[in-house]
């Protein structure tokens, strides 16, 4: 363990040096904990805002009228929405006013008046057009995703003074008796989706921190409960895997999951040290390289410089047997340290 312990330090120390100003960010204060209010990391976020990476991301943010879902904004992966889901996660500076106009635009999406309309439906009527909510046999059937993510890039870029009150409150309405969410029109959906409860949480537990909001802070403890019954990733009923790609490293995730998500997650709401988590978390400590640092598996996205589904304007990295990716890699050191497992 010394050994490795050096070698993880030695690994840090590289990523704090990364050309990748984002790279650095990620490692200075999610895994060394530095202080965002800091003039330091205050430069270094300056340095996110006008990096490439984010001019990419920001390609199409404020082009209006675009084809595909929502007139751009949802469009996998290219849309407004998952350009700040990004930007949440990479250091772009909280409150930044230039970013306000695209904020608005996306959030204007997911608060929308039909959101707020519950529309009771039966087995037979349930897989109808619906202009509202559905709720079917007491739980609502809704992509609690799209709203999670929302409130987690409102709550981070936001800067503090609209973290978007509205969309805590569709969740915690629509939250299951279990903790969770779930889109599932089918009648005999009885239990969350991992898929649609990872992001309302973190979102969840983002609006806690910036608004002091007790009731966002106990949803989201609630459904950090889907999770750690099932250990991260195992069926309750019988033990076995839930889904293969869970047991998969990959960055980013959008609205996937997988287990490093999940235990970033768990980690975001201070619920790392419970003992449900320590499979999962040995797990990822047998996926460390031999020279330091994880792989990504797999990937979500494909990268093209024209506008079409399932695209990126940028690259995370391609999935590379043995090969470190610094995203993944700075994603586990967070979770790792979190848990208390990266020594000194």
């Amino acid at each position: 363990m010394t050994v490795q312990r050096s070698a993880r330090r030695e690994l840090i120390r590289r990523l704090a040096r990364s050309p990748d100003p984002s790279i650095r960010w990620r490692t200075r204060v999610r895994v060394l904990g530095e202080s965002r209010g800091s003039a330091a990391v205050r430069e270094l976020e300056r340095q996110v805002r006008v990096s490439d990476r984010v001019e990419r991301l920001l390609t199409r943010g404020r082009e209006r009228h675009l084809p595909g879902k929502f007139g751009g904004v949802y469009r996998y992966w290219q849309g407004i929405h998952w350009a700040l889901t990004s930007l949440a996660d990479i250091g772009y500076p909280d409150g930044d006013e230039s970013l306000r106009p695209v904020l608005d635009r996306s959030l204007g999406m997911w608060t929308q008046p039909v959101y707020d309309r519950t529309v009771s439906v039966t087995a037979e009527t349930v897989r109808s057009l619906h202009h509202g909510v559905p709720r079917l046999n007491g739980r609502y059937r809704r992509c609690a995703s799209q709203q999670g993510n929302a409130l987690l890039y409102a709550s981070r870029l936001a800067g503090g003074r609209d973290p978007a009150p509205h969309l805590a409150e569709l969740l915690a309405r629509w939250q299951w008796d279990d903790g969770g969410w779930n889109c599932s029109r089918s009648p005999s959906a009885h239990v969350s989706s991992f898929m649609e409860t990872l992001t309302p949480m973190r979102g969840l537990m983002a609006y806690s921190v910036v608004s002091g909001s007790s009731r966002a802070y106990r949803t989201a403890r609630r459904a950090a409960e889907v999770f750690l019954q099932r250990r991260m990733f195992r069926r309750r009923k019988d033990g076995r895997v839930m889904r293969p790609h869970f047991l998969q490293l990959h960055y980013p995730l959008y609205w996937y999951y997988d287990v490093l998500g999940g235990l970033k997650g768990i980690a975001e709401v201070g619920l790392i040290d419970d003992p449900r988590c320590s499979e999962a978390l040995d797990w990822l400590e047998q996926r460390e390289l031999p020279n330091g640092g994880w792989a990504a598996d797999a990937r979500f996205y494909h990268v093209t410089e024209t506008y079409e589904h399932g695209a990126e304007y940028v690259d995370w990295g391609a999935p590379a047997r043995g090969q470190r990716n610094d995203w993944v890699t700075t994603d586990a050191l967070f979770v790792l340290g979190a848990a208390g497992r990266l020594g000194d």
